[in-house]
């Protein structure tokens, strides 16, 4: 199953749906982010500390992976950074090329899979910022390889990701409050028989979970140095017993 085109196209879709994280940024946000009062969540709710991010955001030079809605990458590039969105949904993207226009702002949008940034040169970034979208991709560690090798040395990677324990139940049964065991770990959306997989997602992009040791120890396997890290809850049902989210903050060490 190619997995990118298909959730390609079910993002589009989610964009026309109105999925809170396709709605971009209103004009008082950029207003204020150009005033240096701006915040952005790798996650649901929590907001991102504001020392996770260089002092000056002036001319440094900042990737938004899988970070496409017209929401980070505007704020952004409103705050004095040089902004190139990367996302693999077309409708994603045209979010962020609106926000831009309508607010004079200048980003470069690129579309492709996080798992392939060779589009870009060895080190070319000074940071990048990841918003809980690698559950939407088989395989992480690919994600984790690029981003090392696209920063600079001192640079981050700030990156969201969620809990791998929340799919160990059964979805539909879980938004409503029932929590069945039904799944095994890691999932994957592929392995499901195909009216099972219309059961659980609809039209809704595919997902997987990936394990602590890929998502965290995989940043550290390709060389990374962790120097943050929180948890997050969910609005889902399953936030009542346990967070839904845990967000990263990860060195390149200067050699």
């Amino acid at each position: 199953m190619d997995v990118r085109s298909y959730n390609r196209e079910k993002w589009d879709e989610q964009v026309e749906k109105g999925n809170p994280w396709t709605i971009p940024c209103t004009p008082e946000e950029i207003a204020d982010a150009r005033q240096g009062k701006w915040s952005l969540g790798l996650t649901e709710q929590k907001r991102v500390p504001r020392d996770w991010f260089p002092q000056d955001l002036q001319g440094m030079d900042v990737l938004c992976l899988a970070s496409g809605g017209g929401q980070q990458g505007p704020i952004l590039a409103a705050a004095g950074a040089n902004v190139t969105v990367f996302d693999n949904s077309p409708r994603q993207l045209e979010q962020d090329r609106m926000v831009a226009k309508r607010d004079g702002l200048k980003l470069i949008t690129v579309e492709g899979d996080m798992r392939d940034l060779s589009v870009f040169g060895d080190g070319c970034f000074d940071l990048i910022f990841h918003p809980v979208s690698n559950c939407f991709c088989p395989e992480v560690l690919p994600v984790w390889k690029e981003a090392y090798r696209v920063l600079r040395p001192g640079g981050s990677l700030l990156a969201g990701f969620n809990n791998p324990d929340m799919y160990i139940f059964d979805f539909p049964k879980a938004d409503q409050g029932i929590f069945e065991v039904k799944n095994t770990l890691p999932f994957d959306a592929t392995k499901l028989p195909e009216e099972e997989r219309k059961r659980i997602f609809g039209d809704d992009p595919l997902e997987f979970s990936h394990s602590i040791e890929e998502l965290i120890g995989g940043q550290i396997s390709v060389g990374f140095l962790l120097a943050g890290l929180y948890e997050d809850q969910t609005s889902a049902p399953e936030g009542k017993f346990m967070p839904g989210y845990c967000a990263t903050r990860a060195i390149k060490p200067v050699k």
